[in-house]
């Protein structure tokens, strides 16, 4: 049984999605952490979740980077322990330094709710583990500053790395322009670090864990980090 500890800031707005899709759907323990604790009441996996942290004030996760558990965020990934940025946790791991780049407005100037597709670029992370490479899956975005912007260099360190995790594209899986809803270089709708125990993605998967939803894609990505964590892939503990 794995222990999802979903970070709580002002202005989060999709913790208790992320609560349930855990706890509901997946029938793990989840834990709700404030931002000014200093522990993570030992989690398994932390997610930072989408929504506007402080009101996105100055700029997306400009300030939450601040607050107190992410000292405890970063001490956790640092030992190996996987961390998910969903939406605003990804502009705030970004903000942080915990991930490389920075988030730009969309490229309509526009906040965007819509379902995108994603191609599965990487499978060896703790939540893409139960993907297959190329797999697209069909998951909901919903934000106005989604725009993923980094010089040349950090994107071809990026992609020799291979650090790109998810790219946007048609349903097909192919590369189109018009399936960049944000305008993100290289349509990278998501990425990992380094270590590639620390993911961070624009689109919704706990929004997309149900049919009733619309789409249940999403659910392979808690679906991942579970297995990471039961088969002893990963042994960092809060």
């Amino acid at each position: 049984m794995a222990t999802f500890g979903v970070i709580v800031f002002p202005g989060s707005n999709c913790d208790h999605d992320a609560y349930h899709a855990a706890k509901d759907v997946l029938g793990q323990e989840a834990e709700y952490i404030w931002h000014k604790d200093t522990d993570l009441k030992g989690a398994d996996v932390v997610i930072l979740p989408g929504g506007f942290a402080h009101g996105d004030y100055l700029r997306c996760g400009a300030m939450a980077r601040f607050s107190p558990i992410m000292r405890e965020v970063a001490a956790f990934a640092a030992r190996g322990g996987p961390v998910l940025g969903i939406c605003n946790g990804f502009q705030v791991l970004l903000e942080a330094g915990l991930l490389p780049g920075a988030m730009l407005r969309n490229r309509s100037l526009k906040f965007q709710c819509e379902h995108v597709h994603i191609r599965v670029e990487q499978t060896d992370t703790p939540f893409t583990l139960a993907c297959a490479r190329g797999q697209v899956l069909r998951i909901p975005i919903a934000h106005g500053e989604g725009n993923y912007f980094a010089g040349p260099d950090v994107i071809a360190r990026l992609e020799a790395n291979r650090q790109v995790i998810f790219r946007y594209t048609n349903a097909a899986g192919e590369l189109d322009a018009a399936a960049n809803p944000n305008g993100s270089a290289s349509a990278i709708a998501g990425l990992c670090n380094d270590a590639r125990n620390v993911v961070g993605l624009m689109p919704h998967p706990e929004r997309a864990c149900e049919s009733a939803l619309g789409s249940a894609d999403g659910l392979v990505i808690f679906e991942s980090v579970v297995q990471s964590l039961t088969s002893g892939a990963l042994v960092a503990r809060a």
